[in-house]
């Protein structure tokens, strides 16, 4: 199936009916006028070339050769047949030149010139010969045409590929962005569910009462992962770009965060506070940075503290989270996908994360965001 821009479609149509609408006059007067068979032949011939012009946007070259071998005996023979039965060659040398077939097109001009030349001289048909060439001299001319058209179909086939570079662009980064939501979503509330299964299997016999605590705090942290991830699926199928991830995070649930990890045996403390409310963007970007920063601290160290830090120096919000597991020496920080994770919420904001080990034992995480115009995340 042709794959050129619909406007071109309608082109060749046009060009068909507009070189038979122009000829048809002419080849009903040599009918009336019983101008004779040969002129009648070939001017039925050139109308006739007409419908070969359905043919460029698979042959563009052959397509010229045929068209002009076609209307040829017409510009010989019909004394005033040029200016009708030369209308199909001359949709036919655009249309072939727009597609690159410029060897064929100045090909047949050149041919048509020697034809036409040893044709005038040896019949001596001098009439005949500045016919021909006045119509091969306009087809030169028209290349140009064909030349501007071409340049418009690039332009147009390279705005194309840019726009679907970019609408896949948009949905790689939206992949991204679903996957981060549900795996902070996902890694904190797990987490936490294992470590409370765990703890209840342990205390079902001996301290009933707590085993039903860890039981309850279960259901309270998979109730809200749920919640979380209806609303990831609820924007996916809302197919509004604008929509939020709802519910919305944000440092107003920092409290409530670090509870849950009081029942998983890390005691957090919330020091400081940010100046004024920072942008959304910022308010949920922080807020899954400490949640995944705390996230670790219960599944990948022996710390049973934790700080988090805020504060605003110079217009940037700086959040600070610790912990006070082993000391690691001069050990390098392991740096798995969730702090690959952090790192691209923070420059999503237009901000920066630094990990690094802490004297005497236990991770520092620290994030720094600049207040200015918020960016998407």
């Amino acid at each position: 199936m042709d794959d050129d821009p619909r406007p071109l479609r309608r082109v060749r149509w046009f060009a068909v009916v507009s070189s038979q609408l122009v000829q048809l006059p002419l080849l009903i007067w040599l009918i009336a006028s019983d101008a004779g068979s040969a002129r009648i032949a070939a001017s039925v011939v050139a109308f006739a070339a007409s419908y070969l012009l359905l043919l460029v946007p698979r042959y563009p070259g052959p397509t010229v050769v045929l068209v002009a071998a076609a209307i040829a005996p017409a510009l010989v023979l019909v004394p005033f047949g040029p200016p009708f039965a030369a209308v199909p060659v001359a949709f036919a040398v655009v249309q072939a030149t727009a597609r690159g077939a410029r060897a064929w097109v100045w090909g047949t001009i050149g041919v048509g010139a020697i034809v036409a030349l040893g044709y005038g001289t040896v019949s001596g048909e001098w009439p005949a010969l500045v016919r021909s060439l006045i119509v091969l001299l306009v087809l030169s001319i028209l290349v140009g045409a064909g030349e501007a058209a071409r340049s418009r179909i690039e332009r147009f086939r390279d705005y194309r590929e840019q726009q679907l570079r970019a609408r896949q662009s948009e949905a790689e980064l939206e992949r991204l962005r679903i996957a981060r939501e549900l795996h902070d979503v996902l890694a904190h509330s797990l987490s936490s569910i294992n470590v409370q299964a765990g703890m209840g299997l342990h205390l079902m016999e001996s301290r009933p009462e707590r085993a039903a605590e860890a039981l309850a705090n279960i259901k309270e942290t998979s109730r809200t992962a749920l919640d979380e991830v209806r609303g990831v699926l609820g924007f996916l199928r809302s197919g509004d770009d604008s929509a939020p991830l709802v519910p919305e995070p944000g440092l107003a649930r920092l409290p409530a965060l670090a509870s849950s990890l009081a029942v998983l045996g890390v005691t957090v403390t919330l020091q400081g506070e940010l100046a004024g409310d920072p942008p959304p963007a910022t308010d949920r970007t922080i807020y899954r940075i400490v949640q995944e920063a705390l996230t670790n601290v219960t599944r990948h160290s022996e710390a049973d503290t934790a700080v988090v830090r805020l504060a605003t120096v110079d217009d940037v919000d700086i959040v600070t989270i610790t912990d006070s597991g082993r000391a690691h020496g001069t050990e390098p920080v392991q740096e798995g996908r969730g702090f690959l994770g952090m790192r691209e919420r923070a420059a999503l904001v237009g901000g920066s994360l630094d990990v690094g080990w802490i004297d005497g034992g236990g991770l520092r995480v620290e994030v720094r965001i600049p207040r200015h115009e918020e960016a998407q995340p």
